[in-house]
């Protein structure tokens, strides 16, 4: 046991004396929460939107007001031909464009279905997707109203039994923010990062400066090296934690509701499984870089993609989602998003 925490007094020295490793563990974690959490947001809002309206009536202007007052679409261009409209599409300035036919608003007063052409961008599936949506509720809105208007200036007071009248409540994501659902996996992202990539390095590192050989021929046994080691960038792990709980709590308000013991003590079960990865790159690696490289590409980008931080499970293959399985990561955005 002495010899261990010789061992471990010593692993913490050469982290003191190394700056840019101070920088790694306390300052970049913080520092990539803060700009993920902005950049991670899958809200859309503000749709670039060309308008063709070939009507110029009060009805068509009413119709398109809807779509602006809705705060998710911002008309930027009005257009007088369709190529023009068709231009700003191809060239990624407006995402969807909005084409009112002549007639607009004579088929209205005349009680005859009204068709409204909306073009898309469907280059980016998920945004095309909700915009699709906000299109469909708005436009339904809209017609529901003019249905009651019609209703009502022909004297018809009589109403509708057997209605539906759906009453939402949402449940634990009020405001329906992505950030809310990312921000706690970009925290088991962090960590991964940080304690794969620590501990890839710890044996490399020793290689490479010849103390590796030093260690061998001491009385320190194998299990000694490993834990000192280990044990040294797991306290890192817990605190870089620490610091990015406390970023998203105070920065982004985004607050722990559950047990934090459980939280953390499931965070140490989870460092375990990325320190043991990160220590058998090392063991593999003849250089720190040949070490970086092999962390990313066969531990984080897999966990990444395989894990549901990016992409839904349930929507990949049967195959991949067995595979899944393998994936620490996968079990630890459950924990800490629940």
């Amino acid at each position: 046991m002495n010899i261990l925490k010789i061992f471990l007094v010593k692993e913490f020295l050469q982290f003191i004396r190394d700056p840019k490793m101070f920088m790694v563990v306390i300052i970049a974690p913080v520092i990539q929460l803060i700009f993920l959490g902005y950049a991670a947001n899958r809200d859309i809002k503000n749709v670039q939107t060309a308008v063709f309206d070939r009507d110029r009536s009060e009805s068509s202007r009413e119709f398109v007001r809807n779509f602006e007052k809705s705060g998710y679409f911002s008309m930027d261009y009005y257009v007088s031909d369709y190529n023009e409209l068709s231009r700003l599409i191809d060239n990624g300035k407006a995402i969807t464009g909005i084409v009112i036919p002549e007639n607009f608003e004579k088929d209205l007063n005349t009680r005859v279905t009204a068709k409204v052409q909306f073009i898309i961008d469907g280059s980016d599936g998920n945004k095309a997707s909700i915009a699709a949506g906000y299109i469909q509720n708005i436009a339904s809105a809209f017609s529901n109203n003019i249905a009651v208007e019609n209703i009502e200036k022909a004297g018809i007071k009589t109403s509708i039994a057997g209605t539906i009248e759906p009453v939402s409540r949402i449940w634990y994501n009020a405001d329906l923010s992505t950030r809310n659902y990312m921000l706690p996996g970009i925290v088991g992202l962090i960590l991964i990062i940080i304690t794969t990539n620590l501990s890839s390095l710890a044996i490399v590192k020793e290689r490479e400066i010849g103390t590796l050989e030093q260690l061998i021929v001491t009385p320190v046994k194998p299990y000694q090296i490993i834990l000192g080691k280990l044990i040294p960038f797991a306290i890192l792990g817990i605190v870089s934690m620490t610091l990015v709980l406390s970023v998203m709590t105070f920065w982004f308000g985004i607050y722990v509701k559950g047990s934090l013991i459980f939280l953390f003590v499931s965070s140490f079960i989870f460092m375990l499984s990325t320190l043991g990865l990160g220590l058998f790159v090392s063991t593999i690696s003849r250089t720190q870089q040949q070490a970086m490289i092999t962390a990313a590409f066969l531990v984080i980008m897999p966990m990444i993609f395989l894990s549901g931080f990016s992409f839904p499970v349930e929507n990949m293959p049967v195959i991949i989602q067995y595979v899944t399985y393998l994936i620490p990561l996968r079990y630890f955005l459950v924990i800490i998003r629940g």
